[in-house]
């Protein structure tokens, strides 16, 4: 049975608070003893809290994390809809503790493990080919980011989804600008992004990937085609130390930093 939660239903403030707490819980997870990639962590969660408003409850949907270095992202968004009801922040980065690195599928709501960057938008547009061949109406929905692009598995995965005519995927791109080493556009630019998936077929959505109205409305399916959404975002947000800088991929904080940081939050 068909569980998506229809747009005008969605509690929007409620989604705004979710995603605050959220933030909180990547900012402990940034002062555990490993510390974690906190500026993307911080880039996705808006577009992971909107995802899983729509979306998870649908027995014949995924909702795919292909970057995998946001794993705390993931699972503050699996604690705070209560779909994983231990606090990452407890155990986070702990040897033989569940919350690893990055995503573990060992753990509810996570239905593949995913780390090497590309992995995880195969894995959507795989699942996706199996709904339809069952004549269901779920959905393969990913979210990967906009140095991930530089993986040429994404490309041959956008390939397959025009080939296979795989209309019931979604791939949600969080374009906050950075990466492991600087910026995108040093590193290796992907310009003319719309044209570039317009070109494989899809429709293509831009957004501000932190209006929580506009992400849920946008994670819709198209009749005819497959859809990417280009998800403007800004790594680190919400901190104003980390905010726009590629420093912040990966930080190990102090607890009182922790604290001066979430009770700042914008």
């Amino acid at each position: 049975m068909e569980q998506t939660i229809p747009v005008q239903s969605i509690d929007i403030p409620l989604l705004i608070e979710r995603a605050k707490e959220a933030r909180k819980l990547i900012i402990d997870m940034a002062s555990a003893p490993t510390g974690c990639h906190i500026g993307g962590s911080l880039s996705v969660i808006d577009l992971l809290v909107g995802a899983y408003a729509r979306y998870y409850g649908d027995p014949d949907t995924v909702i795919i994390l292909s970057k995998g270095h946001a794993a705390a992202a993931l699972y503050a968004t699996l604690h705070v809809y209560g779909i994983i009801p231990d606090n990452p922040t407890d155990s986070y980065g702990e040897e033989g503790s569940l919350f690893t690195g990055h995503p573990n599928h060992k753990l509810p709501g996570i239905p593949f493990a995913t780390g090497s960057l590309g992995h995880g938008i195969p894995y959507a547009a795989g699942w996706a080919l199996a709904q339809k061949m069952k004549g269901t109406k779920g959905l393969g929905i990913v979210i990967g980011g906009d140095g991930e692009l530089q993986e040429g598995l994404c490309w041959e995965t956008a390939q397959i989804v025009q080939a296979q005519s795989i209309t019931n995927f979604v791939y949600i791109v969080d374009c906050n600008g950075g990466q492991n080493d600087g910026y995108v556009e040093d590193i290796s630019p992907i310009r003319n992004l719309r044209q570039r998936f317009e070109a494989f077929g899809f429709v293509v959505k831009e957004i501000d990937g932190h209006q929580l109205e506009d992400i849920v409305a946008s994670i819709e399916p198209h009749p005819e085609r497959p859809v990417a959404i280009l998800a403007r975002t800004i790594k680190g947000k919400g901190v104003a130390a980390l905010e726009g800088n590629p420093e912040s991929h990966y930080a190990k904080i102090p607890k009182k930093l922790a604290y001066r940081w979430k009770v700042g939050l914008s």
